[in-house]
């Protein structure tokens, strides 16, 4: 098993910045992606970002490219999210999500094994 522990959401401004952290523990040598989803209310959850851990290619969705980065530090197991000119559509409850495919990195929610539990983005306009 693999636990994954977010941290670093809260309140920003339009047009300022949040840093996101993920911690994994456990069983994290079966990880080959992980990735950053997000979900607003009433909304379907959706892909922010992903990258392959080993490779560190990346993937990022339409509305956040050149605004958001995905990283990770594997000496600490810690995936991260800077985000950058933050809009109100920001808002949402991003997760944090592991995948032990080993080909690619997955884009939808159902290539994902491990999830954390979430935190929350509010950005005020």
């Amino acid at each position: 098993q693999v636990q994954l522990v977010e941290s670093g959401g809260g309140f920003g401004q339009a047009g300022g910045s949040l840093r996101l952290s993920c911690a994994a523990s456990g069983r994290t040598f079966s990880i080959y992606a992980m990735g950053w989803f997000r979900q607003a209310p009433g909304k379907e959850r959706e892909i922010v970002a992903a990258l392959s851990w080993a490779q560190g290619s990346t993937y990022y969705a339409e509305p956040v490219k050149g605004r958001f980065t995905i990283s990770r530090d594997n000496a600490k197991n810690t995936l991260y999210l800077q985000l950058n000119s933050l809009k109100s559509q920001d808002t949402a409850v991003y997760y944090c999500a592991a995948s032990r495919t080993m080909v690619g990195v997955p884009v939808k929610s159902s290539g994902y094994d491990y999830w954390g539990q979430g935190t929350q983005v509010t950005v005020s306009s």
